[in-house]
C-alpha cells in the first residue's frame, strides 16, 4: 500500500522582523515566502494534521514566519530534510521511539548535525524534556502549552543558538588546528644547529598551496664538530602533500649524512638513492644546492644539482651570483650522475643567500607575463641592501616585494635562507 505524501502547511506567526534569520531554498516565485522565513520539520504521528499550530494573534503582522513541514516517521523525515529546513521538532512520544523517546532524538541529532533540534513532550514530563537538552537538543516545547508566539520565538532562538554554537565550535577547531599546525610546523621545519659558530642565520618559508604547512621546498643548516658549517636548500618538483613529505625525508637524510661525514658528490649520490626509493613515481625529481663553509668562514665548497646558484653580498660591492657553470643534474634524473664540488672564496664579511625558484618565478608586476628571474632578483636585493636592510629584515622585504610584484600569492613554494658573517675585529 503506497504511503501518502505528507502535506506541507504554512503557519505564519506574528513576530518582530528578523533579517537574515534563515533562508528558504527551492521556493517557487510568487509563493509569498520571505528569505527571512524559517522552515520547521515536525516529526510526529499526526496523519490527520492535528498538530496544534495556532493562528497568529495579529494576522496582519509581518516578520519571521514559520513554515511547517510534517513527517510521520524517520523515513519520511529523511526524505523531507532538504537544505531549506532550519529546525527540527521531534515528538518524544512518537510510537516506536522507545520508552523515553531519547533514542529517536539521538538518531535525529546524528542525521542532522548542522540543524537546530527541539524536543516536544508534555508539561508533565519535565525531567525527560531536560534530559533531551542534555542529550543535544537546543530547547524543548510542551505540547499542551504551545501558542503561535512561543513556537516562533523558540524556533528562532533555537536556530540562532545552533548557529552560535556552530560558530563557536568552528572557532575552537580553528584555534586548535592553528596550535596543532604550529607544533607540526616546528617539527617539520628545521632548527639550525649552529652552536659555536659566528655566522648569523635567517630563513623564510611560504608554501604555494593555500592552507598548506609545507610545500616541496626544504632547507637545513648544521655545524659539524670540525667547525664546518653546512647548509642546503632544495625543491621537490610538484606541490602536493607527497612532495612535501619527500622534501622532509630528504632534509632529514641530508642532516644525518652530513653528520656522518659525507659531503659533495658522495652525499648527493646517496641522497639520490633515498629519493629513488621514496618517490611515488619515476618522474619525481628534486633540485638541490649545498654549501660547506670552512671553519675560518672565508671560503666554501659549492655543489649544485639542477638548482639556482646562491647569491653573495660583500661590503662595498653589488650582490652577484656564485658560479654555476659546473653544476650537475637534478636528483633523480640520471642514474649515475656526478656533482662536482666547486671551491668559492667568500672573503672577510659576506652574506650568502640561498633560495628556491619560487623567489624568481613570480611576475615582474600585476598582470605581467614576464618572470622576475635571477637578474630581477639581483636588482631587487641590491636595492634593498642600499636601503640598509640585512638579515631578517632583508628576507622579509624580499619575500613581500616578490609577492607584491606578482600581484598576490605566489603559485610556487618559496624558501630562502641567508647565512652571513660580519667583519672580524683584528
Amino acid at each position: 500500500m503506497p504511503v501518502p505524501v505528507p502535506r506541507q502547511r504554512n503557519a505564519p506567526v506574528a513576530e518582530t522582523a528578523h533579517a537574515g534569520a534563515g533562508s528558504v531554498s527551492g521556493v517557487p516565485a510568487g509563493s509569498g515566502v520571505s528569505p527571512g522565513d524559517l522552515t520547521l520539520l515536525v516529526i510526529e504521528d499526526d496523519p490527520a494534521g492535528t498538530f496544534p499550530v495556532p493562528e497568529p494573534p495579529d494576522p496582519g503582522a509581518t516578520g519571521t514566519r514559520v513554515r511547517i513541514r510534517t513527517a510521520r516517521n524517520l523515513t519520511e523525515a529523511e526524505r523531507l530534510l532538504t537544505d531549506d529546513v532550519d529546525c527540527i521538532l521531534v515528538d518524544l512520544s512518537l510510537p516506536g521511539s522507545g520508552d523515553d523517546g531519547l533514542g529517536l532524538l539521538r538518531h535525529v541529532l546524528r542525521l542532522a548535525p548542522r540543524h537546530a533540534v527541539l524536543a516536544l513532550t508534555t508539561s508533565g514530563d519535565q525531567e525527560r524534556a531536560a534530559e533531551a537538552v542534555r542529550v543535544g537538543a537546543q530547547d524543548h516545547l510542551f505540547r499542551d502549552e504551545l501558542d503561535g508566539r512561543l513556537l516562533s520565538r523558540t524556533v528562532r532562538y533555537a536556530v540562532e543558538r545552533k548557529r552560535a554554537d556552530t560558530a563557536q565550535m568552528k572557532l575552537a577547531e580553528s584555534r586548535l588546528r592553528a596550535q596543532e599546525n604550529a607544533r607540526l610546523e616546528r617539527g617539520l621545519l628545521p632548527t639550525p644547529l649552529l652552536q659555536g659558530s659566528n655566522l648569523r642565520f635567517a630563513a623564510r618559508y611560504r608554501p604555494g598551496r593555500s592552507r598548506a604547512l609545507l610545500g616541496g621546498d626544504f632547507y637545513d643548516t648544521v655545524r659539524t664538530p670540525d667547525g664546518t658549517v653546512h647548509a642546503m636548500i632544495g625543491d621537490v618538483c610538484g606541490h602536493g602533500p607527497d612532495e612535501a613529505a619527500l622534501g622532509v625525508e630528504l632534509r632529514i637524510a641530508w642532516r644525518a649524512l652530513t653528520f656522518a661525514g659525507l659531503c659533495g658528490d658522495e652525499l648527493l649520490s646517496t641522497l639520490q638513492q633515498v629519493l629513488e626509493h621514496e618517490r611515488e613515481s619515476d618522474e619525481i625529481f628534486a633540485t638541490l644546492c649545498t654549501v660547506d663553509i670552512a671553519p675560518d668562514g672565508r671560503r666554501a665548497g659549492l655543489c649544485l644539482a639542477g638548482h639556482p646558484s646562491p647569491l653573495i653580498t660583500r661590503e662595498g660591492r653589488a650582490a652577484q651570483l656564485l658560479p654555476y657553470e659546473s653544476g650537475g643534474p637534478a636528483l633523480g634524473v640520471l642514474p649515475r650522475a656526478r656533482w662536482p664540488r666547486r671551491q668559492v672564496e667568500l672573503g672577510g664579511a659576506w652574506g650568502l643567500l640561498m633560495y628556491t625558484d619560487g623567489l624568481i618565478e613570480g611576475r615582474t608586476g600585476p598582470g605581467e607575463k614576464q618572470r622576475l628571474g635571477q637578474e630581477g632578483m639581483l636588482e631587487m636585493i641590491n636595492r634593498q641592501l642600499a636601503a640598509g636592510l640585512d638579515g631578517e629584515a632583508l628576507l622579509e622585504s624580499a619575500v613581500a616585494e616578490v609577492r607584491e610584484l606578482n600581484g598576490g600569492e605566489l603559485t610556487d613554494d618559496l624558501a630562502v635562507l641567508l647565512l652571513s658573517r660580519a667583519r672580524q675585529n683584528a
